[in-house]
């Protein structure tokens, strides 16, 4: 961003001061020297105010407006577009943007500077100003996310979840303190260092981590509707696990051991048992555990075990766990930021050695109470929706990032030619408009509408899929549809 520092006070003159010294000068017929040298104004200066009030204009103290390239409406339609293009997660890139200027430009055909004809895209100085214009945009670093998780998570999956999830409220009536949330996360014996303050000019500056790569160990944890939490349960990357494991791990901790550090059907399995000791339920206290549709997850002995001790099981639907978790939300962020810090303390006091799998209880120990504190956990089950309930928790600009891949359900396109695709969407039709068919042409007379970002660079959007197997994809959306039986849980 470049800011200009205005070096001078030239030409800095009140309207007021402007106005009095050119009603002298037509006035008392004085010069425009003698009157310019009365009031501190350049002879030059008023000269051209003296000209605006002849021709009747009205006078503008101070220098000239730059001209700007485009209006106030193409702007403001340029900027709904780069509004679009993010949420729906294919923003452009400052480079991006100041081409598609040049070609939103060409296409109006207005007047553009020579330098934007010679490198075929706008100038860095105009990009700056058009930033300092529009304050709603601004350039930021984006999350890399998998096109599973933008076009899972939609309006018809979350209803779908939160519907099952009121469906298992209603009947067992449960509390706050009743409704778990479970899952796993990462810890690696290699952090990421915090920022810290270096010496300027040098190229890199850098900070200690135990190796090149680090090893990882697994935690899972449950936490409640009321911001309570177990102990945690870890899994090792090793054979067999040793009681040792987790010395100076949090109070009641739990463990296992697998080569790969991941969880499996059997760790979850053991995981449940953790789960029924330290959250008290029982066929007499019910409760719920909400979690993700991880292949580990599906283990028939877990889930038997569930049912027998009154835990019902809720999976959410797949790819929505970044949104729909709470542990996602607020819980695991934080808790990896306190981690990186505690690794980085520890590699300072323990100058010249080397962090093992067994040194991270000790760290989750003092980091966790901090992360998983009752107001975080509270606020991840109510940005969630899930407690307390609320359907309409999430915004429709949320559900954008499926637009790329909003299509209509393949039973209701019909006989679509291979070579024919649906360039609209049709939930974006305007049906109040009339909508130009074969006997609406325009005249030649009429003015073509000036063209839009939109008809430029359309934005992406998959083309509609086919069916193959009308009779699978009914039974499967059959089967989506049917409502939840709980004593199958």
């Amino acid at each position: 961003m470049r800011n200009y520092k205005r070096k001078t006070q030239r030409a800095n003159v009140p309207p007021d001061i402007v106005a009095q010294a050119v009603k002298i000068i037509k006035n008392e017929k004085r010069s425009i020297r003698s009157v310019a040298k009365d009031f501190d104004i350049p002879p030059r200066t008023l000269t051209r105010y003296c000209k605006q009030a002849t021709l009747g204009h009205v006078l503008q103290p101070g220098y000239k407006k730059v001209r700007q390239v485009f209006s106030l409406e193409q702007e403001n339609n340029l900027k709904k577009y780069l509004q679009k293009a993010s949420d729906i997660y294919y923003g452009l890139t400052p480079k991006e943007v100041r081409q598609f200027a040049f070609q939103y430009a060409t296409a109006l055909k207005i007047k553009i500077p020579e330098s934007w004809k010679t490198n075929k895209l706008a100038g860095e100085d105009w990009l700056s100003g058009y930033l300092k214009r529009n304050v709603e945009l601004s350039i930021r670093k984006p999350e890399a996310t998998s096109l599973a998780r933008a076009s899972n998570f939609n309006r018809t999956n979350v209803n779908r979840f939160l519907e099952n999830l009121k469906t298992v409220l209603d009947r067992l009536k449960l509390e706050s303190g009743d409704i778990w949330n479970m899952d796993e996360t990462g810890i690696t014996t290699v952090q990421k260092p915090d920022r810290v303050i270096g010496r300027r000019g040098y190229k890199q500056i850098g900070k200690i981590v135990s190796a090149e790569r680090g090893t990882l160990v697994t935690l899972a944890l449950a936490v409640s509707a009321t911001g309570n939490s177990i102990p945690p349960f870890f899994i090792f990357p090793r054979v067999h696990f040793r009681d040792h494991f987790l010395r100076n791990a949090p109070p009641s901790s739990a463990g296992s051991a697998n080569p790969s550090g991941w969880m499996n059907a059997e760790h979850f399995f053991a995981f449940v048992k953790h789960f029924v000791k330290h959250s008290k339920t029982s066929r007499e206290r019910p409760s719920l555990l909400i979690l993700d549709n991880h292949d580990s997850h599906l283990s028939i002995d877990a889930l038997n075990y569930c049912k027998e001790n009154g835990v019902t099981v809720l999976s959410f639907p797949p790819h929505c766990s970044h949104k729909l978790q709470p542990l996602d939300r607020s819980v695991y962020g934080p808790l990896k930021k306190y981690v990186n810090s505690s690794c980085d303390a520890w590699m300072t006091n323990h100058p010249g050695h080397t962090m093992t799998i067994y040194d991270i209880p000790e760290i989750v120990n003092s980091c966790l109470p901090l992360a998983a504190s009752p107001a975080n956990i509270k606020a991840g089950f109510a940005v969630t929706g899930i407690f307390p309930y609320n359907a309409h928790v999430f915004q429709d600009e949320e559900y954008m990032p499926g637009y790329v891949t909003d299509r209509p359900n393949p039973e209701n396109v019909q006989d679509v030619p291979a070579n024919v695709t649906i360039e609209e969407d049709p939930a974006e039709i305007n049906f109040s408009e009339p909508q130009p068919g074969p006997s609406s042409r325009r005249s030649p007379s009429n003015t073509p509408p000036p063209p839009t970002p939109e008809n430029i660079r359309p934005l992406p959007k998959a083309a509609p899929e086919k069916l193959k197997n009308k009779a699978v994809a009914r039974r499967s959306l059959e089967d989506a549809k049917a409502p939840l039986d709980l004593d199958k849980l």
